[in-house]
């Protein structure tokens, strides 16, 4: 009986962990469309259009951002935080290396751009 409970309680606590997981990326991801869509945030939507996306306004500076979804987190977070290691020429500007955007704030809006197809 002593062992039905251990199992049953490891499988409660098994099954609730992706949940919350879940529900921490998807409170992620809220902040980082917020940060994506808000103009003394990223303000990214004046620069750029979002596969997908229904954002009002967005600009056409930058490229459609389409396919995010593959890229890697890290890929994605350094060209957030400074573009010009991988693009010297870039209009987009260190969003991380100029402390526009913490780190927290980088992160939000990666798994916000992970949801771009």
């Amino acid at each position: 009986m002593q062992q039905i409970k251990h199992w049953l309680l490891a499988a409660a606590v098994g099954l609730s962990l992706p949940v919350a997981a879940t529900a921490g990326t998807a409170d992620l991801v809220k902040e980082g469309e917020k940060i994506f869509t808000t103009k003394n945030l990223g303000n990214c939507l004046s620069c750029h259009a979002a596969n997908g996306k229904k954002i009002d306004g967005p600009g056409s500076l930058g490229p459609k951002l389409t396919g995010l979804s593959v890229w890697p987190k890290k890929a994605l977070y350094d060209k957030i935080y400074d573009p010009y290691t991988t693009n010297p020429i870039s209009a987009m500007p260190p969003f991380g290396k100029n402390g526009w955007l913490d780190d927290h704030q980088i992160q939000a809006l990666v798994a916000y751009l992970k949801t771009i197809h």
